[in-house]
């Protein structure tokens, strides 16, 4: 972030720049990060402009990402861990925990959203993380928000010895708007205190709802992070990005329209929204991508959005918020009910000269169920591959092939392995289960930017005796060696117990 020297006023930078700008204004001395859209490009940022006493690390699991940086806080070293939505996911085990737990210095989590689903294999909300973990969520609109919301999120962290998450989307980072760079922020040594150990596990929890979560239900209502603009008897309430949009619409549409701009989403701030909503006869919830703050309040009969129609899921968009507007007397609206598909859609198959791609041929030809992983693999379940038929998570395909009924072929990158898919094969070989696990092997994160990847070809040996490791780095033999690959393929699925294949070939993208 630019901010020339002795220039106290804001200066225009985008909600990228301006998360980092927080981060080193409050001081952070270790970031932890799993690649993946949209936060790839934050943690890049980071890593190529922090300065040598900030510890980056790329790690290869969220959860022990997020592990780490506790370690860091419990030392008394400011956190940050930057993941994206499913990433949530696996780092929610000791997400929960640590809040009851307690933690030392501040730790915050930047959870980046995908709505639209450009890059991700699903378009969850990680604002439900602060329900399911009861931690502080902020969902800032714009780079001057997000700049304010981490540094409030840091001392937030610190008096409630608790997590905080702060939601972006790609469209955050990207926007730009000017940001006023504090220079009075706390910078604290706090430490853990291991007096907690005096309560049971049970008083652990007490303690949080008797002690803690009254701070955060204050920070929810009483934060200034709120913008609140009354102006007639229509009303909206936004969070994130889609405030941007509201505020934009109403003053190019020059619209009577009162607007509740929520930063802190969770807690949600009950008796501000109670307020606002008795005080106008229609109320349109502006929100992505689920229905997050809507589900809680629409027992009220005048609050309209996602659920009454009136928004799509997902994305929003400014004129989908002008349509809602202008059909806001209705109390249902069936405008959104078309289903993408991926006819017509521009195909996100694998690189063309991907050297990979006989292989899938080769396993669209084998009569058994495929399973896949999160990494290009997936890339192959739609035509014209049609190679693989599930993927259900990163790391999932050694598992979900345990379980089929016969001996089938999993199919698995290497960072998947080293991910959480390590996991499934220790299970697959303790548990004796019928699978052959194909790791694809190009020692690159290929989907989330080129990232390098450890080798574990030692660790899957000593696990499992019947492990073979497959060359297939030049496309001139791979015609040939397809042939003796597919005969491998057999011969190792009319056999019972666990086989690996290692089928090693470049990264055409990031050789």
């Amino acid at each position: 972030m630019n901010d020339p020297e002795g220039q106290t006023g804001p200066v225009e930078v985008t909600g990228l720049e301006a998360l980092y700008a927080a981060a080193m204004d409050c001081g952070v001395k270790m970031i932890t990060a799993v690649a993946g859209f949209p936060t790839t490009a934050v943690i890049e940022h980071f890593e190529k402009n922090s300065p040598a006493e900030v510890t980056t690390l790329w790690m290869t699991n969220e959860k022990a990402a997020l592990e780490t940086a506790l370690g860091a806080s419990v030392s008394g070293r400011r956190a940050l861990t930057i993941t994206k939505h499913v990433g949530m996911n696996v780092l929610s085990d000791p997400l929960v925990t640590s809040v009851t737990h307690t933690i030392g210095a501040g730790l915050v989590i930047i959870a980046g959203d995908d709505p639209g689903v450009r890059a991700s294999q699903n378009e969850q909300d990680s604002r439900w993380y602060g329900e399911v973990a009861e931690v502080a969520v902020f969902d800032p609109s714009n780079p001057e928000a997000a700049y304010r919301s981490l540094i409030r999120a840091f001392e937030l962290s610190e008096s409630t010895k608790t997590p905080v998450i702060v939601r972006i989307t790609d469209r955050l980072e990207k926007a730009t708007g000017p940001v006023t760079r504090s220079e009075d922020i706390k910078k604290t040594e706090a430490t853990f205190d291991r007096s907690v150990w005096k309560l049971t596990m049970r008083g652990k929890h007490q303690h949080f709802h008797i002690n803690v979560q009254p701070l955060l239900v204050d920070e929810a209502e009483n934060t200034s992070l709120t913008r609140y603009v009354k102006a007639g008897k229509t009303g909206i309430i936004s969070s994130g990005y889609p405030s941007l949009l509201v505020d934009e619409l109403l003053s190019e549409r020059q619209l009577e329209v009162s607007h509740l701009s929520l930063n802190v989403v969770s807690p949600l701030p009950v008796r501000k929204l109670r307020d606002f909503i008795s005080d106008h006869e229609k109320v349109l919830v502006v929100e992505e991508s689920e229905a997050f703050i809507e589900s809680h309040i629409s027992i009220c009969k005048n609050v309209l959005g996602k659920m009454s129609g009136h928004l799509p899921y997902g994305r929003i968009e400014k004129e989908q918020i002008g349509f809602a507007i202008e059909n806001i007397d209705k109390d249902k609206v069936t405008k959104y009910t078309f289903i993408q598909t991926i006819e017509g859609k521009v195909s996100r198959s694998l690189c063309e000269d991907c050297l990979f791609l006989p292989v899938y041929r080769m396993l669209h030809d084998l009569d058994i169920f495929i399973a896949g992983d999160m990494g290009c693999s997936i890339r192959s379940a739609s035509a014209p591959l049609e190679a693989v038929d599930v993927g259900f998570a990163l790391g999932a395909a050694i598992s979900t092939a345990a379980g089929f009924d016969k001996k089938s072929v999993a199919v698995i990158g290497d960072f998947g392995l080293s991910h959480s898919g390590i996991v499934g094969l220790i299970n697959a070989v303790e548990t004796k289960r019928d699978v052959l696990v194909m790791v694809l092997d190009n020692r690159t994160a290929a989907m989330t930017g080129g990232q390098s990847t450890p080798d574990l070809t030692e660790a899957v040996k000593a696990l499992c005796d019947d492990v073979i490791v497959f060359e297939f780095n030049d496309p001139e033999l791979a015609g040939s060696r397809i042939n003796e690959l597919e005969e491998l393929v057999r011969d190792k699925l009319a056999v019972d117990g666990v086989s690996v294949i290692y089928v090693r070939a470049d990264c055409v993208l990031y050789r």
